[in-house]
């Protein structure tokens, strides 16, 4: 009776949440944030399909619900027949999430346009892609989007500029979504900071930006979990809004 009544309790329970980009690192641990909260989840993945099932096994084996699907967010059909199967599967979708995203240093003097298409491919089009697909779904639940922007969207990096350009037009292309679909679907954004996600190379990045950030530590996984996991369950009257979390590094 306990567990029944937490599960009811959950402040995703009853919904479908799609995470894009969910195999591994921050995407994992939405969905699997998620799935506490009582969420059925469905993943996307591009080339780790091995990360991916082994976050749908988690998800299982915590006594949870979950799906995964191939999908490149760059390819305007496969998208289509990701979104498709997502909804084939669970009958519904209440919540999606636009992780998916690429990050890379590259000095603009020698950047090519390849990379800079890429960059832009999957920041910016892939969202908007996967979004378009999700629109008839979430029209019926009164959804929700929630796309992962950066605070490289809002600040300009030297050696990031096509990645900033690109997170800058998530921040706008979540604005504008937020007019152009309601009053059913509520789109906002989050911008998280410097996030550490325990890899080894990142350490000395993350020692630099702590001294710089107020709060005086770098983000956590959990702390952009939270942020999603309050677009996903606040009032829908909020709604193109982009939340910073970056422990006051931009300030």
């Amino acid at each position: 009776m306990i567990a029944a009544e937490a599960k009811a309790a959950a402040r995703l329970a009853g919904k479908v949440v799609l995470v894009t980009g969910a195999a591994r690192h921050i995407g994992r641990a939405l969905a699997l944030g998620a799935a506490a909260e009582g969420a059925q989840v469905a993943i996307t993945y591009h080339t780790s399909q091995r990360e991916a099932e082994h976050t749908v096994a988690r998800v299982f084996a915590s006594g949870g619900e979950a799906f995964a699907v191939r999908c490149d967010v760059r390819d305007e059909q496969n998208v289509e027949e990701a979104v498709g199967a997502v909804v084939a599967e669970f009958g519904r979708l209440d919540v999606l999430v636009n992780n998916a995203g690429y990050f890379e240093t590259v000095k603009f003097e020698t950047m090519t346009s390849a990379q800079w298409d890429n960059v832009f491919a999957i920041n910016a089009r892939g969202p908007f892609l996967v979004s378009r697909a999700a629109v008839p779904h979430l029209r019926r639940t009164r959804g929700r989007i929630i796309n992962l922007g950066s605070l490289g969207g809002l600040e300009a990096w030297a050696s990031h500029v096509h990645y900033c350009s690109s997170k800058a037009a998530l921040t706008m292309l979540s604005q504008a979504m937020a007019k152009a679909l309601a009053p059913r679907i509520a789109v906002n954004c989050i911008a998280p900071g410097m996030i550490s996600t325990g890899k080894t190379r990142q350490l000395a990045e993350v020692a630099s930006v702590i001294g710089k950030t107020p709060m005086r530590r770098a983000g956590s996984v959990n702390d952009v979990l939270e942020a999603v996991l309050f677009f996903a369950t606040a009032s829908h009257f909020i709604t193109g809004q982009t939340l910073v979390v970056d422990g006051g590094l931009g300030l």
